[in-house]
């Protein structure tokens, strides 16, 4: 089983920047790619960034491109979300998730997520 333990939301004004950490512990030997989720008031979580774990290689989505930034710290089994520029509507629980496996092999999420808030 894998325990994913995300940190880093809080308050943050507009325009203003923020990073997100999760760090993954437990049965991660087969791990094949971590990803961040985002989930707003009334909305599905939506995948916004997400990289390969072992060549470190990320995507994003369209409405990710350009203000944030995703890595990973392999020898701390952690992830990160490096956003900036926040916009009032941006507010949202972030989850990380974690791909044990290459092929179709769903997206597993085990934290709690963290809430970030945009002030005007």
């Amino acid at each position: 089983q894998v325990q994913l333990v995300e940190s880093g939301g809080g308050l943050v004004q507009a325009g203003g920047s923020l990073r997100l950490a999760c760090a993954a512990s437990g049965r991660t030997c087969s791990r094949y790619a971590m990803a961040w989720f985002r989930q707003t008031t009334g909305k599905e979580r939506e995948s916004v960034a997400r990289i390969l774990w072992s060549k470190g290689l990320a995507a994003y989505s369209d409405s990710g491109k350009g203000r944030l930034t995703i890595s990973r710290d392999s020898a701390k089994s952690t992830v990160y979300l490096y956003m900036n520029d926040r916009k009032p509507d941006d507010p949202a629980v972030y989850y990380c998730a974690i791909q044990l496996g290459r092929h179709a092999v769903p997206w597993s999420f085990g934290g709690q997520g963290t809430q970030v808030t945009v002030s005007p």
